[in-house]
């Protein structure tokens, strides 16, 4: 199976875990509010009613006390209370309204209470009881059984209502115990279901870490071995997923790297055995030549005529150029090919060897170091090319009858920066690129004699280290030649 398949089913199958954990808890979370909002009603039903039975009681004292005293105003609280109830039993009515056992109870009271009024309350709501002998003749004939009924009545009201909360308070009882059962089946389910979800997600990342960690450990290993030479390596993996798809993609381009390489090597060991050869046949015929001219001029100089001699020095000229050429190439291909080991290099004596090296400066010219370079533990060779090159172009160059050529450092908390700084000619801008490149020359090679190579080499040791080379100069002003070295 792809890689990407199997995180996305991992994935998609932690989702679905979490998925169904968060429907249960929302489940449970809507029959609270069920539950809530039926102990709401539950509770509006308990009080309405309780305000009933007593709102029942009070028409009950007031007609008595009506009756027996002849008081108007014990009306007032069985008027208020009649009126008062109708509005309860239109509000228990909506209440009860879902719940068929509840709303047939109510059904029951609204007839007895209904009955009530009719039979008992009315009537004694209408006699007219004389203030001086309350037994007056508008009470009933059987005044005392009248009564005995009246309270039968109200009793027989009283108990359904005490029958209706007692069924309120069943359903409630009942109602809290389903949700007390699904609330303990909900947190049950919800841990199984959460734990499930980590143990599965740390089953999934164990096991996709240890399937793609080695591999990619194996591949890591492959190419730190490429880094440090080993072409010959490969991994190996008979999986089907991308990362087999890579691993194969890198072992055919260790391959591919190892051929070419070796390839490589060979080339370049025929590239010395060619440059050997080419070299040492073509300084063979320019020696013989210069022989040849040296022979001429021994034997027979005196007779030569002025513009002969002109000629013949003009070819030795030439026969030094192309020594110098052939050396220049010889220098420039060999550039980052050896094996150089690394030592203290004092870059103050580096640079009186350098001196020492070169054809004395003329008169008038003076080379001079402005502070004291530093000592570097490095390769010296290439330090040594490149003074020279820098320092033996400044001196050949330079154009005026009297000059100055300075050299000096700038230390930099990564590296150093070494400075060339001379005040002949100068070059213009647009040269700045051109004076790198091989055989390019700023001045005519029969006026001036210049292989062009040797800014060349600076470049390419440079390049070869990751070192920067920079120019700053102006026709007529001098140039600023400074290259860095790395300290470590």
């Amino acid at each position: 199976m792809k890689i990407s398949n199997l995180i996305f089913f991992s994935i998609f199958f932690i989702l679905l875990l979490f998925s169904i954990t968060t429907y249960v808890n929302y489940t449970q979370s809507e029959e609270v509010r069920d539950n809530a909002a039926f102990l709401s009603t539950s509770s509006e039903i308990v009080k309405q009613t309780n305000r009933f039975q007593r709102n029942t009681l009070y028409m009950e004292r007031g007609l008595r006390g009506y009756v027996l005293t002849g008081e108007d105003y014990l009306l007032q609280s069985y008027d208020s209370a009649i009126i008062e109830n109708d509005v309860l039993l239109s509000e228990l009515a909506t209440l009860t309204v879902n719940n068929p056992t509840q709303l047939q109870k109510l059904v029951k009271v609204k007839a007895v209470y209904n009955s009530w009024i009719n039979k008992f309350a009315n009537p004694l709501r209408a006699i007219k009881p004389d203030t001086n002998n309350a037994r007056n003749n508008s009470l009933p004939a059987n005044y005392q059984q009248f009564l005995r009924d009246e309270e039968n009545l109200n009793k027989i009201i009283q108990k359904e209502f005490r029958e209706l909360l007692n069924v309120e308070y069943a359903n409630r009882a009942k109602r809290s115990a389903i949700l007390q059962k699904s609330e303990q089946q909900t947190k049950v389910i919800s841990i199984l279901l959460t734990g499930l979800s980590i143990v599965v997600g740390v089953v999934i990342a164990l096991l996709l870490a240890r399937h793609i960690s080695k591999r990619i450990l194996n591949m890591v290993a492959m190419a730190n071995s490429i880094r440090y030479g080993n072409y010959k390596v490969q991994v190996e993996d008979e999986g089907d997923d991308e990362l087999s798809e890579l691993t194969r993609s890198l072992n055919h381009m260790a391959k591919t790297l190892e051929e070419n390489i070796s390839l490589l090597q060979r080339k370049n060991v025929e590239l010395d055995q060619f440059a050997h050869v080419v070299s040492h046949d073509l300084k063979a015929p320019l020696r013989g030549i210069g022989n040849v001219i040296s022979w001429i001029e021994e034997d027979h100089g005196y007779e030569l005529p002025e513009k002969v001699s002109e000629y013949l020095q003009l070819i030795k000229g030439r026969i030094n150029r192309s020594e110098n050429l052939i050396q220049g190439l010889l220098t420039y291909a060999r550039v980052g090919r050896e094996e150089q080991v690394k030592e203290d290099v004092d870059l103050n004596l580096l640079i009186t060897d350098v001196l020492e090296s070169l054809p004395p400066v003329r008169t008038g010219l003076v080379v001079r170091v402005e502070n004291l370079l530093p000592t570097i533990y490095t390769n010296r060779l290439p330090l040594l090319q490149i003074f020279t090159n820098l320092i033996s172009n400044a001196v050949k160059y330079h154009d005026k009858p009297e000059g100055k050529i300075s050299i000096y450092s700038k230390d930099h908390s990564s590296h150093y920066q070494f400075f060339v700084e001379d005040d002949g000619p100068g070059i213009g801008k647009g040269y700045y690129k051109k004076i790198f490149e091989i055989f390019q020359t700023l001045q005519e090679r029969d006026s001036f004699e210049s292989t062009g190579v040797g800014l060349a080499i600076i470049k390419k040791i440079l390049d070869d280290r990751k070192e920067q080379i920079n120019i700053n100069s102006e026709p007529g002003k001098g140039a600023v030649f400074s290259f860095t070295w790395t300290k470590f």
